[in-house]
C-alpha cells in the first residue's frame, strides 16, 4: 500500500511520522503546491492533506486513491462531493486541539489585558531600575471577574472557553452563529447585544455563509472603548479593512489567531495599525500544541486502521 503525506511541515518537526510506516510505503513532502499534487498523489492508495487541496481534478488522475486523511477538523479542502461520487473515504479528525486553543484564547487575552507588551519594554529598556519606585502602574489593567464574556459560536470550543472564564469570575453570554443553538447553561443573545454589551468577545465558529464578513465597519462599530476582541475561529469571519479603521479610530485591543489570507500578505492592512501595541497576532497557532499534534497524529492513525479493517487495498 503506498501513502502520501503532502504537507507535513504543518504538522511540525518534532512529531515522529515514522508511525506510519506500517501501513506501507510512506512518502513525506514538507510542502506540495498545487502544480505538484497529482504527480505525488497519482499511485498513491490513501493520501493525507492538512491544507493542500484534493480537488475533482487530482482524484480523476488518481485511480488507486481509496481515503483522504484530512490532519485537521475541517475538511473544506477537499471537494466531498467528487469523492463521494467516486467512493472515495474521506476522514478528518475532531476534538483533538479543544484544550490547546483554549489556553491559547486565554494567552493572547491576559497579554492584552494586562498590557503587557508595555510592561516588559518597561523593565527591559530600564525604566523600571531608574524610576526610583518598586512598581509602575502608567498603563492600568482591570480584573476578568464581573466582566461580561460574548462567545460567538458555542460548539465544543466555545462551551470549553465558556468554562474557564466562569471560573476566572466572569460572566458567559453567547451568539450562536447558525440559529439554531439553545443552550441553557447561558443567555443567547442576538449579535448587536453581544457586541455592544460584553468587555471580552470570542470568536470560535466556522467560515460558512452565514460567518463571512460577520463583524464588518457597522458591527465593530458598536464594539465599546476598552474591549476586547479575539479571533480564533476563522480569518474571514473579520472584515480586516474595516476592522484597521475601526482600531485607529477607537481604543479597542485584537488577538488574531486567524487571518483572512493564511500566512498574512506583507500588504496586510493589518500592518498599518496606529496602535499596534494594541493588536497581537499569532500564526495560526492556537491548535498546535505538542499534545494536540500527537492526538491528530493518533486520530488520523485511528481512521487508517478503521479503514483497513472494513476494506482490503
Amino acid at each position: 500500500m503506498k501513502l502520501v503525506i503532502l504537507d507535513a511541515k504543518t504538522l511540525g518537526s518534532d512529531i515522529d511520522l515514522g508511525v506510519f510506516d506500517r501501513f506501507g510505503d510512506v512518502k513525506i513532502y514538507e510542502t506540495t503546491t498545487p502544480g505538484e499534487r497529482i504527480e505525488r498523489c497519482q499511485d498513491a492508495d490513501i493520501v493525507i492533506t492538512n491544507k493542500v487541496v484534493i480537488d475533482e481534478a487530482v482524484m480523476d488522475a488518481c485511480e488507486h486513491l481509496r481515503l483522504i486523511c484530512v490532519a485537521a477538523t475541517g475538511m473544506n479542502n477537499v471537494d466531498l462531493e467528487a469523492a463521494k461520487k467516486r467512493g472515495i473515504e474521506v476522514k478528518n479528525v475532531s476534538g483533538y486541539s479543544t484544550d490547546s486553543v483554549v489556553q491559547h484564547t486565554f494567552a493572547m487575552l491576559f497579554y492584552l489585558m494586562e498590557k503587557l507588551p508595555y510592561y516588559d519594554n518597561y523593565v527591559k529598556s530600564k525604566a523600571w531600575s531608574r524610576s526610583g519606585i518598586f512598581t509602575s502602574i502608567d498603563r492600568p489593567f482591570h480584573e476578568l471577574r464581573g466582566k461580561q464574556w460574548g462567545i460567538i459560536g458555542l460548539g465544543t470550543i466555545g462551551k470549553a472557553v465558556a468554562k474557564v472564564a466562569e471560573a476566572f469570575g466572569a460572566t458567559v453570554v453567547y451568539y450562536s452563529t447558525s440559529g439554531e443553538n439553545d443552550n441553557p447553561l447561558y443567555p443567547r443573545m442576538e449579535l448587536d447585544t453581544l457586541l455592544s454589551t460584553s468587555h471580552i468577545i470570542s470568536i470560535h465558529a466556522p467560515l460558512n455563509e452565514k460567518t463571512k464578513n460577520l463583524l464588518d465597519f457597522a458591527k465593530l462599530q458598536k464594539i465599546p472603548a476598552g474591549s476586547i476582541l479575539l479571533n480564533l475561529g476563522r480569518g474571514g469571519i473579520i472584515n480586516e479593512t474595516d476592522l484597521v479603521h475601526v482600531m485607529d479610530d477607537k481604543e479597542i485591543y485584537v488577538g488574531l489567531d486567524v487571518t483572512e489570507k493564511e500566512p498574512l500578505p506583507e500588504d496586510s492592512p493589518l500592518y498599518e495599525v496606529a496602535n499596534p501595541e494594541r493588536v497581537l497576532i499569532t500564526p495560526h497557532i492556537a491548535w498546535t500544541s505538542v499534545e494536540a499534534r500527537e492526538k491528530l497524529i493518533a486520530g488520523i492513525i485511528h481512521n487508517i486502521e478503521v479503514f483497513l479493517k472494513k476494506h482490503t487495498i
